[in-house]
C-alpha cells in the first residue's frame, strides 16, 4: 500500500489509478461520515460524490500539516453542511431561550449502543438537530463554531442540540417501555 504522499502526489498529477486508490482507502470511513449528517444512503451517496470532486479538484492546496484523512474529512464534513444548508432547516425554529423550560435539563448521557443502531436514531432526526448534534457530540465543535459555520444564531444551535437529545432520549425510552411490556 502506497504512503499518503505519494498518493496525494500521483492524485496532484491527476493519475486515475492514485484517485482510484484514494478513494478506494477512504471512501468507506467518509461515507459513514456522510451518513451521519443526511437522511439516507442516497443523499450521503450524492455528498460522497461532491466531496470527491472537491477533493481531486483541490487536492493541491493539501500541505501535509495533518494527516490526509483529517483534510479529507474536513472536505467531507463543509460539503455535507452546503448540502444541509440549501435544505434551510432551521427557518423554522427557535433559540434555546424560548424552549428550555420544555426541554429536559437532565444530563444523562446515552447508554452504550449498537454504533448502527445509534447511527439510525441520529438519521431519524430533523436536519437542524441532526446536524448540530453530529457537530457538537460527534465532531467536538463549539455553539460558536457550529453557529458561525452554518450561519445560525449561537442560541438556534444550543436549541437545535438540546431537541436532538431530547428526541434521542425519547426514542430510547419508547424502546425501552417497548421492550420492558414484551418481557
Amino acid at each position: 500500500m502506497l504512503d499518503e504522499r505519494a498518493l496525494v502526489e500521483g492524485c496532484r498529477k491527476q493519475n486515475r489509478a492514485m484517485q482510484r486508490q484514494l478513494y478506494e482507502r477512504f471512501a468507506g470511513k467518509l461515507f459513514v461520515v456522510c451518513k451521519r449528517y443526511t437522511k439516507d444512503a442516497d443523499d450521503a451517496e450524492d455528498v460522497l460524490q461532491d466531496a470527491f470532486v472537491k477533493i481531486f479538484r483541490h487536492i493541491d492546496s493539501f500541505r501535509f500539516e495533518s494527516p490526509l484523512e483529517v483534510w479529507l474529512k474536513r472536505i467531507v464534513i463543509n460539503t455535507a453542511l452546503k448540502h444541509i444548508r440549501k435544505q434551510k432547516p432551521w427557518e423554522h425554529t427557535t433559540d434555546v431561550e424560548e424552549v428550555a423550560a420544555t426541554l429536559s435539563q437532565a444530563d444523562e448521557s446515552l447508554p452504550t449502543l449498537n454504533y448502527q443502531y445509534l447511527l439510525q436514531l441520529i438519521q431519524e432526526l430533523p436536519p437542524g438537530c441532526r446536524t448540530v448534534f453530529n457537530l457538537y457530540a460527534i465532531e467536538g465543535y463549539s455553539h460558536p463554531e457550529i453557529a458561525e459555520m452554518l450561519d445560525i444564531s449561537e442560541g438556534t444551535s444550543k436549541s437545535q442540540f438540546s431537541r436532538a437529545r431530547f428526541l434521542l432520549q425519547q426514542k430510547l425510552q419508547n424502546e425501552q417501555r417497548v421492550r420492558d411490556e414484551s418481557v
